[in-house]
């Protein structure tokens, strides 16, 4: 019996090496999308891992993401089951942006206020939108997840994933485009 047990372990060790190191990140990122506290999405996530690695020596390698954000969203579920659902709170994600490839130039003065602008109005244009709508939109285009994997998080079908995210999009460009920023004089 130990022989059969220690194969189980090693299986064990090697698939959780193998297929849930890895996506780690992303179990990290779409958890935040889930619950805007930090803590409560590392909870998540190491709950997750735990699960997974009760189960790894059972994967069968297909679709690890798949198959760990399956485990991400059915533990949340569970964690959350008496609790009233919380709206992703969009400031964290926008707050700390640093600029692409390294750029050491620092924007001018009059850069650095409209940019602040600008970002407030992406961020209430998003904040004030229906968690539903805002919680796709954050998973495909900040966490960069794709329609199947969002669809997993989510529960949804992927045509639903997509549909969403449109509506989003669309409810975002309206109110941007509304703001006194875009027509060119400052709030």
């Amino acid at each position: 019996m130990s022989a059969l047990r220690e194969q189980d372990d090693v299986a064990r060790h090697r698939s959780f090496r193998d297929y849930v190191e890895p996506e780690i990140p992303v179990l990290l990122r779409v958890a935040h999308a889930m619950t805007p506290v930090h803590a409560d999405a590392e909870d998540l996530v190491q709950e997750t891992l735990v699960r997974a690695y009760r189960a790894a020596h059972r994967f069968d390698g297909e679709h690890p993401r798949a198959w760990l954000l399956t485990i991400l969203r059915n533990t949340n579920a569970n964690m959350h089951r008496r609790r009233r659902p919380v709206a992703v709170d969009t400031q964290e994600l926008y707050g700390d942006y640093r600029p692409a490839f390294g750029s050491a130039e620092a924007p001018s003065a009059e850069d650095a206020v409209l940019g602040l602008e600008i970002d407030g109005e992406l961020s209430a244009a998003v904040a004030a939108l229906d968690p539903k709508f805002r919680t796709v939109l954050i998973l495909v285009d900040v966490h960069d997840l794709s329609y199947a994997e969002a669809s997993v998080v989510l529960g949804v079908p992927i045509g639903t994933v997509m549909s969403r995210l449109s509506r989003a999009r669309d409810r975002v460009r309206r109110r941007l485009i509304a703001s006194p920023i875009h027509q060119g004089r400052l709030s």
